[in-house]
């Protein structure tokens, strides 16, 4: 179980592009929200990306970078990226290994369904928020200690 106040979980994935990410990286430099997120193109996930797209300007005004997380194929995270114009990459968790990591699993042995999680990493890796659903972009910003923006 994650909890906040603690070390967030390294981890290096490619996003849809095939670039690397690794969470090392942003240390001193920007804050990471991670969304956890069941499967591409359905209608929760899209409302929860298009949310994060929409946000977008508020996060990067914060020094708050914003990634999607699913264990789904690069082409179908390109195809739902591209279809809705989303700014932030989408990660490849193939086989769950990060959404285990970090709490984001459900509790079913046989197959990897990921249970919609968003995660706040301060620029030290210390996890700043931690919250099931679909939080408002006002209550992550908040918890990583950025100034109030309308939710």
């Amino acid at each position: 179980m994650i909890s906040v106040g603690e070390k967030a979980p390294e981890f290096e994935l490619e996003d849809e592009n095939g670039s690397a990410v690794r969470l090392a990286d942003f240390r001193g430099a920007s804050s990471v929200v991670l969304m956890f997120y069941p499967a591409d193109n359905t209608p929760g996930c899209t409302k929860q990306l298009c949310s994060a797209r929409d946000d977008y300007d508020k996060y990067i005004a914060a020094g708050v970078k914003v990634f999607g997380v699913n264990p789904g194929s690069a082409s179908n995270h390109k195809k739902f990226s591209e279809k809705h114009g989303f700014k932030t990459p989408l990660l490849l968790d193939d086989g769950g290994k990060v959404s285990r990591a970090y709490d984001a699993l459900m509790p079913i042995p046989i197959v990897t369904l990921v249970n919609r999680t968003v995660v706040g990493i301060d620029r030290d890796g210390i996890v700043r928020f931690y919250e099931r659903g679909m939080p408002s972009t006002a209550a992550i910003l908040s918890a990583m200690g950025a100034a109030p923006v309308d939710a």
